[in-house]
């Protein structure tokens, strides 16, 4: 049985490592909202751009696993 062009196979771990990343970039998402509805200094800023870029980066660098 083949796999149409709408079909793919992903590794559960690939998938729970992408879910797991997404969790966090949802959470780094969420506190950024709430801390910038607050006055913040300058350095509670950076922190908090930190926490986002952080998390985000994980997603922006992954690369899907090669078929073996």
């Amino acid at each position: 049985m083949a796999l149409s062009d709408e079909e793919l196979i992903v590794a559960r771990s690939e998938l729970d490592s992408l879910h797991d990343d997404l969790y966090v970039l949802d959470r780094a998402v969420a506190d950024t909202q709430r801390e910038l509805g607050n006055e913040l200094t300058k350095a509670e800023a950076i922190t908090a751009l930190r926490w986002l870029l952080d998390a985000a980066s994980p997603l922006v660098n992954r690369k899907m696993g090669t078929p073996t």
